[in-house]
């Protein structure tokens, strides 16, 4: 079958084009042809069997979503009609969601949407204006599904007559042989020789955008607060980035390292000792299962998604809400060896229940 894909796509770097590139492979694999409508970049290109479109626009702050939703109904109406799309797919209601529904209720495809999270934790419920367009592209859309039960219960609180039957679970995964314990790049040696960074302390890792709703500054704060000594470091970009730099210089905070966005965080997992997510809510949380296994004990917050991954055997939740609570529980982990082998031993086995690729179309089951 051909399936048309809309949302974002490598190069870009984030959880949707991850979900979105390994259901692709998936698809491709299994024989069926896959085409991906994302957003504008210079580096846009068909990788792994994939047909990439890179839509027209610029990315403005504030426009690029809209630009988007446009920019991608016009790309999808004219791949719809020269290719003969069986299934499109739309993941984030809004914009990607909306072009996709828009495009296949047009056309008589039938349509899926993701809801990847933050479309629903924090532009539905923070953006009042926004309710009427999401309303629609999950009244249109004839399949739903969500990337956990947290966000799941989420959209049933719409209220939409019918939702609960079309709506389902479809996890996130993750490569285990892309992701395991040992590869052939030392991260440490980086630190050592870029950053002077001493790489006989534990080094904490964050991995994420730097955003409001990851929270990055309680982790700083937790760091400056913590009995043991310890390298934080920080991968990932955003609009946060430079005031937490300044932060960090100004409170004098030392060994906390920001390597901006890196797309081989399957080199630098494995050399850390724990991964630490503190969002103040997470649909799911990628990266979790990423650090699962490359065998790391976690720690992340007691919110939506995470509290369905971080199991007792394997991490610790918190209270994203307070600094003290994160500084101990870390102390927690770099304190008792036992708890922290056990968590570690445990991690690469809690990974596997989040390896298989799930393809969610009812058409090919």
């Amino acid at each position: 079958m051909k399936i048309a894909m809309v949302g974002q796509f490598p190069p870009h770097i984030g959880g949707v084009g991850v979900h979105i590139h390994t259901l692709s492979k998936e698809l491709v694999k299994q024989g069926h042809e896959v085409y991906v409508i994302t957003y504008p970049h210079k580096d846009i290109k068909d990788i792994d069997g994939i047909h990439v479109i890179g839509t027209k626009g610029i990315n403005i702050p504030g426009l690029r979503g809209l630009l988007f939703g446009i920019n991608a109904q016009k790309c999808l109406n004219k791949l719809v009609h020269e290719k003969n799309i069986d299934i499109i797919h739309g993941h984030y209601l809004f914009p990607a969601g909306y072009a996709a529904t828009k495009v296949g209720k047009k056309n008589n495809i039938t349509t899926y949407v993701t809801a990847h999270g933050s479309d629903m934790f924090e532009l539905y419920a923070k953006h009042f204006l926004i309710h009427p367009i999401i309303k629609k592209v999950l009244k249109n859309a004839d399949h739903i599904l969500a990337v956990s039960q947290a966000l799941k219960k989420e959209i049933i609180k719409t209220n939409i007559k019918g939702l609960e039957n079309k709506i389902s679970i479809n996890w996130n995964s993750v490569d285990t042989e892309r992701f395991k314990p040992n590869n052939d790049y030392n991260f440490k040696d980086e630190l050592k020789n870029d950053y002077n960074v001493n790489i006989n302390k534990p080094i904490i890792l964050f991995v994420g955008n730097i955003i409001k709703r990851k929270n990055v500054k309680t982790l700083i704060e937790a760091k400056n607060k913590l009995n043991n000594d310890s390298t934080l470091v920080i991968v990932g970009n955003g609009p946060l980035l430079n005031s937490l730099k300044e932060y960090v210089k100004k409170e004098d905070i030392k060994d906390v390292i920001f390597l901006g966005a890196r797309e081989d965080i399957e080199k630098i997992i494995p050399s850390c000792d724990m991964l630490v997510l503190p969002s103040y809510s997470e649909s799911f949380g990628l990266v979790l299962i990423e650090a699962l296994a490359c065998g790391k004990p976690i720690i992340g917050s007691d919110v939506g998604g995470i509290r369905e991954i971080i199991t007792k055997d394997v991490g610790l939740l918190i209270n994203p809400n307070s600094s003290d609570d994160l500084s101990e529980k870390i102390d927690l982990l770099l304190n008792d060896k036992d708890l922290y082998d056990k968590f570690a031993s445990n991690a690469r086995n809690r990974s596997f229940d989040f390896s298989k690729v799930e393809i969610p179309y009812k058409e090919l089951n």
